[in-house]
């Protein structure tokens, strides 16, 4: 009975592994040599895995790698591409294209999230399980195929179609640093009062309220303390818009 219950779990196994096989072909245009570090470029920690050493199994590992060289390629790309741009310049267009909010749009439209393995219903994952999990992605292409060939993927599946300088020059990638940096420059006094703000909903909220010289400009309310900020410092920014 022991023997036949392997056979079926081997072949179930072995099916999951092809059509994630020919899914990760049609994502990034390469033929995968090792399948099992792409299973763990989708595998959450809700599911307990352990590799045969006895280390947790996630994609968290391969979302540390593939940020880094995600960062290289790109970092290379805009010193190639831009011969002008000083060290200021270079870190802020590159933060923009590897953006948070950017990242999180590429795993959709990649459609990442019904490859991953977990035992969280994924409407409960916030917007950057789609980030994390591509970050995975260029990490796990890395391991095995190398950089050259995982540089050739980020370029043809990421730069080409996703990045345009000179409309990611204009982009406001943070309204706070903007907000606080306009600040100190006119020696004005800001200050963020965050509270929590939880009220009736079942999901913990936090508000803020945003004073620049004792006088409240903007208010805003989100489900962490650093996105409540963000929304308050963006709706500032468009109510002094004629003074930025």
């Amino acid at each position: 009975m022991n023997r036949i219950r392997k056979i079926f779990k081997s072949r179930g196994r072995t099916h999951a592994n092809e059509e994630l096989s020919t899914a990760i072909k049609k994502m990034t245009g390469l033929k995968a040599k090792n399948i099992l570090i792409y299973e763990t470029a989708f595998t959450h920690k809700s599911m307990g895995l352990k590799t045969e050493k006895g280390f947790a199994q996630s994609y968290e590992r391969l979302e540390f790698l593939g940020d880094a060289i995600l960062g290289a390629v790109i970092a290379e790309y805009i010193y190639n591409e831009v011969p002008s741009g000083d060290e200021g310049y270079l870190t802020k267009m590159r933060s923009k294209i590897v953006s948070r909010e950017h990242l999180n749009e590429l795993g959709l439209d990649f459609d990442l999230i019904k490859h991953a393995q977990t035992q969280v219903p994924t409407s409960n994952f916030g917007a950057n399980i789609h980030g994390n999990l591509f970050e995975a992605l260029v990490g796990a292409v890395y391991l095995d195929r190398g950089y050259t060939v995982c540089k050739h993927f980020i370029c043809k599946k990421v730069i080409d179609p996703y990045v345009d300088l000179e409309k990611l020059e204009g982009k406001v990638i943070s309204y706070k640093s903007l907000l606080i940096e306009w600040c100190q420059k006119h020696k004005k006094k800001f200050d963020y009062n965050t509270y929590e703000d939880t009220g009736a909903d079942d999901v913990r909220h936090f508000a803020v309220k945003l004073t620049i010289d004792q006088r409240i400009i903007a208010k805003a309310r989100a489900t962490s303390k650093k996105k409540a900020e963000e929304k308050a410092s963006k709706r500032a920014f468009f109510a002094l818009q004629d003074k930025f």
